[in-house]
């Protein structure tokens, strides 16, 4: 495991924040609020469901904002966390990707437009807004590096495209970080959690033909990434939130399947992923290899560099 870097910080370590969350009851937002909390930062929760986020979020120093008060709450943060977004790993009926849609970018805007109407000198500091590596399109070849340009423009490179340009509406004076999150690890949620029931009745193995390329990050490692991005003044822009190493397909369900003591030679059909998450299936169906470059220049250091490692921690 690496030693992290030390973060040039925007504030001193003693100051404390206070942060805004858009998605803080996700599987990815939910970690960041404990850890700022654990922190002693105040944490603000911007949801469509208050109840539900004071019943998820029991921690001392969180509260939390209906929609007609997110303004209120963004007019006193240090930083505006983006994490709002419907789950894309199921079938998508037309209903649902317009969902995909607006969640993002009618979120964004919103925030965007809060920011932009608050008077200079009184704006946060920081805003962090969520991307994803569908923004690249998909490749069995290629790499890409937080500087390529997409290669196809498919539904999810054209949700990215249009969510990343309302973020990138924020003012000017605001430092604005954009991360694109590749396949987040956490038996909590998202792809890993829908594949180890498969894996735990024998009957895992590589999804489709396994040479599709796999971009992950452990989730720990995303929630640190950006605690570093609300305090590190380095980052400004485009940041690509995967692990160093991506893996092919094969080797991700070779290592998942050998760390559970499972058999993982046989193929999972592609007529079978279709049937249950329709179009939705080409989250895993395809892939491609997207590498932080930035996002280590700029100093950060992965804890879990490697799939092996970062497999056994969630396991």
């Amino acid at each position: 495991m690496a030693t992290r870097a030390p973060s040039t910080v925007c504030q001193a370590s003693s100051e404390k924040m206070s942060v805004a969350i858009t998605g803080a009851t996700g599987f990815v937002g939910s970690r960041l609020t404990a850890k700022l909390a654990s922190q002693g930062h105040k944490v603000k929760v911007l949801t469509r469901d208050v109840s539900k986020a004071k019943s998820k979020l029991p921690y001392p120093g969180v509260e939390v904002f209906g929609p007609a008060d997110w303004s209120k709450a963004i007019a006193g943060a240090t930083g505006v966390v983006n994490l709002a977004g419907e789950p894309i790993a199921t079938r998508w009926t037309p209903e649902l990707k317009s969902q995909i849609m607006t969640s993002r970018i009618g979120t964004t805007r919103k925030l965007v437009d809060a920011l932009n109407a608050l008077p200079e000198g009184s704006r946060p500091r920081v805003f962090v807004s969520s991307s994803a590596i569908g923004y690249y399109g998909v490749s069995q070849t290629a790499s890409f590096n937080e500087d390529s340009t997409p290669i196809t423009s498919d539904y999810l490179s054209q949700v990215c495209v249009q969510w990343e340009a309302a973020a990138s509406a924020a003012p000017k004076d605001v430092r604005t970080v954009i991360l694109r999150t590749g396949i987040v690890l956490a038996r909590e949620g998202g792809a890993l959690a829908k594949m180890l029931p498969i894996f735990q009745i024998f009957a895992g193995g590589p999804l489709g033909t396994g040479k599709q390329w796999m971009s992950w990050i452990h989730r720990d490692d995303l929630v640190e990434l950006i605690v570093d991005t609300l305090q590190n003044t380095a980052y400004v822009g485009v940041f690509n939130a995967t692990a160093p190493k991506p893996v092919r397909m094969a080797e991700f369900c070779s290592t998942l399947g050998a760390l559970m003591g499972r058999p993982s030679w046989l193929p999972v059909p592609d007529f079978a992923l279709n049937t249950l998450l329709g179009e939705g299936a080409m989250v895993v169906l395809e892939g491609q290899k997207v590498l932080p470059t930035k996002t280590q220049q700029v100093g950060f250091n992965f804890k879990y560099s490697d799939i092996s490692t970062a497999l056994k921690s969630v396991l």
